[in-house]
């Protein structure tokens, strides 16, 4: 029933319909690459930087790659980065900010000085330091630090919220019955910030799109892996535009834009869907009597 009246509900939001085909067309690219894209993306076995033609769509690199092949098999590595860290980090800000706000006292300020802490330093040249000391990581590490720099802001929305829910009665009715910190928490505080937990979702999942993107274009993590960030490590390496291979460049750039948009026109939509005095005002036509 909640699941219908969610769909419902994207479907009658246009952002949320072009958001939705946006992720939908990146998720058939990361499901499916085998049947979309026949030739191995690795596998220098083709004539170097060849145009596009009907055998290589978007042409080849100067390592003799077919550059179709990496877009498509580079999403899967992308929305797994996205997806996953977005996931654990909002999982993150809801342990931290929701128990924050619940527990009070030394809990609160304890799990609060972690979060500030954490706020105080800005995320990308955290990121850029932390990539230093850890050359040539995998998806794991990346993951790993996407979600430790990327909860904060998500939890201190959470706490806001849970602070605000804190004192309403059906709380004093379950703390009355005698049901324990936790089960209050997942059972009654958790599914009424549903709306605001995806939102924290999807503006988190935006982020780390650009983010492990432009990690991976400087170097860090793994350049022997396909994906659209990596796709952008070797073509600046190679100076694609410089020598004309231009799709080389482009491509993983406009792939990077379409999910990074999905994200943001889902985040929007919800934030309209949920709180109606977002919503555009839409005109009235009236019908003149004749």
């Amino acid at each position: 029933m909640a699941l219908n009246r969610l769909f419902s509900a994207v479907r009658s939001n246009r952002k949320a319909s072009a958001g939705f085909i946006l992720l939908v067309f990146v998720c058939v690219l990361a499901a499916v690459p085998g049947l979309i894209a026949h030739d191995p993306p690795r596998a220098e076995i083709y004539g170097r930087s060849l145009g596009p033609s009907s055998a290589h769509l978007f042409g080849t690199t100067v390592y003799g790659q077919d550059i179709f092949s990496q877009f498509v098999w580079g999403a899967r590595e992308t929305l797994i980065i996205a997806v996953v860290s977005g996931v654990l980090s909002t999982t993150l800000s809801v342990i931290m900010g929701v128990s924050a706000a619940y527990l009070g006292g030394m809990a609160d300020n304890t799990l609060n000085l972690i979060t500030d802490t954490l706020l105080v330093f800005p995320s990308f040249p955290l990121l850029l330091i932390i990539a230093a000391y850890l050359p040539n990581s995998g998806v794991v590490v990346l993951i790993a630090i996407l979600v430790v720099t990327g909860y904060a802001y998500g939890a201190r929305q959470l706490r806001a919220q849970a602070l605000s829910l804190r004192a309403r009665d059906y709380l004093e009715a379950a703390r009355v019955r005698g049901e324990r910190r936790a089960y209050i928490i997942a059972v009654e505080i958790i599914p009424n910030m549903t709306p605001l937990i995806v939102a924290a979702f999807l503006g988190t999942a935006v982020y780390n799109v650009l983010f492990s993107a432009g990690l991976q274009f400087i170097g860090f993590g793994n350049p022997n892996s396909v994906s659209w960030g990596t796709m952008l490590y070797w073509a600046q390496n190679n100076e694609a535009l410089a020598i004309g291979e231009y799709l080389w460049a482009l491509m993983p750039g406009l792939g990077i834009a379409i999910l990074g948009a999905a994200f943001a026109l889902l985040n929007y939509a919800f934030d309209e869907i949920g709180n109606p005095a977002l919503r555009p005002v839409r005109r009235i036509r009236v019908k003149r009597a004749r």
